[in-house]
């Protein structure tokens, strides 16, 4: 992982934030917008490392199964 990367507890954090703002009654509709497109995206990043941490754990049991 690079350093300027998140982690995945790091996006799921984001995202939560994110709704708290979306809750926000003051929140502008266009920023409103902004925000959530923002969390569809972090949101996308996290599940994208959820399935690439579950690719390995399948290659790392395949593996251990080839022994």
């Amino acid at each position: 992982m690079k350093k300027d990367e998140e982690s995945f507890e790091q996006k799921l954090e984001k995202a939560k934030a994110i709704l708290e703002n979306l809750s926000n009654p003051e929140l502008s509709l266009a920023d409103g917008m902004k925000q959530y497109q923002e969390g569809i995206g972090v949101l996308k990043e996290a599940t994208k490392m959820i399935e690439e941490a579950k690719l390995e754990y399948t290659k790392l049991q395949m593996s251990e199964e080839n022994r």
